[in-house]
């Protein structure tokens, strides 16, 4: 017989952090979606003095994803998930199951964790836009022409990529890796979003590039429109530090 995995979060909680003043649990197990082989996401807040650190352990049987930091190491957390544009512990505090609340410090987690998502990630600057738009406007035209399949797939992930980067930066929406890219797409724009992946899984399946080209195409306008000639880009070489003898 299984496990409950919401027990066995609260046995490893108890077992090793009972000093804890938070601990949520997070991902598809605190929504309700967990399968036998589902690991645990949980975030531990520990008092001031103690280690921020991630580790990955396996806890009677099951692997574990631990999330442990000081209260000054989920705000350092949190300012690199708004950097990264991925919100990660933002919404293991937002959306998760709190197992441990000592003196309110989950519920005052959760409620910076949801002010920070609320507010939603920087926008791009706009010369990253436009060098996106430049690279989205070139990959769209191999993708076009392209004549490999092999090729044709490589070509067209680049192009999920960065249309998706895109569109999430319009929406000032944050953006994700793996499962999550296509979760914050259909969030953030139903529509544009669900033709790119839709467009991106025909492909794969038929080799017809025509409604991914299409969907990319209209994220692209929407963000400015293609960009081929006039694009221009300056280095600037750092200057050299002086040599002391």
């Amino acid at each position: 017989m299984d496990m409950d995995p919401v027990d066995q979060a609260r046995r490893l909680a108890d077992g090793l952090f009972p000093d804890a003043l938070a601990v949520i649990l997070a991902g598809s197990t605190a929504a309700g979606r967990a399968t036998s082989s589902s690991d645990l996401d949980i975030a531990v807040l520990v008092a001031d003095g103690g280690e921020t650190y991630r580790e990955t352990i396996r806890f009677e049987g099951r692997l574990v994803e631990l999330f442990v930091h000081t209260r000054a190491g989920r705000d350092e957390l949190f300012a690199a998930d708004v950097a990264s544009r991925r919100g990660v512990l933002q919404s293991m505090y937002a959306a998760g199951r709190v197992l441990v609340d000592v003196d309110g410090e989950a519920g005052r987690a959760r409620e910076l964790a949801e002010a920070s998502l609320r507010e939603g990630p920087p926008a791009l600057d706009p010369r990253t836009v436009e060098t996106k738009r430049y690279g989205l406007t070139d990959a769209l035209d191999d993708l076009a022409d392209a004549g490999d399949r092999v090729e044709r797939l490589a070509v067209a992930s680049v192009v999920l990529g960065v249309a998706a980067e895109l569109l999430l930066d319009h929406h000032r929406a944050w953006t994700g890796g793996g499962k999550w890219l296509p979760r914050r797409l259909r969030a953030a724009d139903a529509g544009r979003g669900g033709a790119l992946l839709e467009g991106h899984l025909h492909l794969c399946e038929s080799g017809d590039p025509a409604p991914m080209l299409a969907a990319a195409g209209e994220i692209l306008d929407l963000v400015g429109g293609p960009l081929r000639e006039g694009y221009r880009r300056t280095w600037h070489t750092p200057a050299t530090p002086p040599q002391h003898a």
